[in-house]
């Protein structure tokens, strides 16, 4: 049996571009011998062509031979992070909670000193820059306004 070579003018098989499937084309141009562009007969479109993808193979259970085995990635080992809320206990322990000073946008607050704010309570002030105070929590880091 002969195995005809495609031309223009010729049904092939193509992924459609507008109709999302696989569907009968017809051969508009042929590049080195290669379909190149094709005709939808279903929808009219013109598109390159797409051939059909050859399925997957599925290996064979034991022939492991021709598998390249690849071991599995090496996870870099952290060292265990200290909670904000230990971090928090750990710095307010040896500070008088009574000798906190409340929170105040327009107040003016130095570093490591205790400060009460409304909704994140207790807090000891970590550092301050220029119009904000960092603040460590019992619920974790907070960047407040202040005018310092």
């Amino acid at each position: 049996m002969e195995k005809r070579i495609k031309t223009a003018g010729d049904s092939v098989e193509s992924q459609c571009t507008r109709c999302k499937a696989l569907l009968n084309h017809t051969i508009i141009a042929m590049v080195a011998g290669q379909v190149a562009r094709v005709k939808c007969n279903t929808c009219g479109s013109e598109h390159n062509h797409r051939p059909v993808k050859e399925p997957k193979v599925a290996a064979v259970k034991g022939a492991k031979a021709d598998k390249v085995v690849k071991s599995p990635r090496a996870r870099a080992v952290k060292a265990p992070a200290i909670s904000d809320e230990a971090i928090w206990e750990e710095l307010i322990r040896p500070l008088d909670p009574d000798l906190a000073v409340p929170y105040n946008m327009e107040g003016k607050f130095r570093t490591n000193i205790l400060l009460t704010h409304p909704t994140f309570g207790i807090g000891l002030i970590a550092s301050s820059q220029t119009g904000k105070i960092e603040v460590v929590f019992k619920a974790g880091r907070k960047l407040l306004r202040s005018a310092c």
